[in-house]
């Protein structure tokens, strides 16, 4: 294949737009704003979870509450029927002991459910501090990811409107050359990543290895306007007066 110096010269144009381009792809991909998105989401789903376990232990204490106030309630009741029928002076001696004693066994039985019901409550008021303290919590996580998605999307903006611009370079740039030089240069850059690079001090510029004297000798008496490659990557190599040559 041959291509005028100058022609094969503007490969490494190309190269450095297509190294750019590389580049814009990578950072795409590994972009730190994008991974404090992805932490982020993991921790409000973690503050979420939280808040969604203390409003369970919340519908669980209410129902513990609820039932013990219609178990003291039950009581009371009790207690006041047993009252009411010890002060109507309408039972015998037998049944007025065993309502004394009933009533000192409901009064016994309420205070305990009184007592069990206030440390309920307790818990309660306890478990609701707990409750606005992890809702504050998830309301910052969300905040903070709001922010951190907004950074994320102007990062990708900048790297849409790089790319862009590059692309633009790229198509001014592969005007230039002849079709078969375009082809094995893009063919060459799939396949290993660099379609074209510099010959400089003896060494390719794509994978950076020094050429022995043999190869060096092959191409100092190569014609210029030979397309020529490295004998390791198979990269194009653009010879200049920087090659060593």
């Amino acid at each position: 294949m041959n291509a005028e110096p100058s022609i094969q010269a503007k490969l490494l144009d190309l190269a450095a737009v297509d190294a750019e381009l590389t580049r814009i792809e990578h950072r795409r991909k590994v972009l730190p704003e994008q991974q404090e998105v992805a932490r982020l989401e993991g921790e409000r789903t973690a503050r979420k979870d939280e808040a969604v376990k203390v409003e369970i232990q919340i519908d669980d204490l209410d129902r513990d509450i609820r039932k013990l106030e219609g178990e003291v309630e039950a009581v009371r009741k009790r207690e006041e029927r047993d009252r009411g029928m010890l002060t109507s002076g309408s039972v015998g001696a037998k049944q007025l002991s065993e309502l004394q004693h009933e009533l000192g066994s409901l009064e016994r039985r309420r205070k305990v459910l009184e007592d069990d019901l206030l440390g309920v409550m307790e818990q309660r008021e306890a478990t609701a501090d707990a409750h606005a303290h992890a809702g504050a919590n998830l309301d910052k996580a969300e905040a903070d990811l709001v922010d951190a998605e907004r950074r994320r999307d102007e990062a990708l903006a900048d790297l849409a409107v790089a790319q862009q611009r590059c692309e633009s370079d790229r198509a001014a740039l592969s005007g230039a050359f002849p079709a078969d030089l375009l082809a094995a240069y893009d063919k060459q850059r799939t396949q290993y990543g660099v379609g074209a690079a510099l010959l400089q001090a003896r060494r390719c510029g794509a994978c950076r290895i020094e050429l022995d004297r043999g190869e060096i000798s092959r191409i100092t008496q190569t014609a210029p306007d030979v397309v020529v490659r490295c004998p390791e990557c198979s990269a194009i190599l653009v010879r200049t007066k920087h090659s060593g040559l």
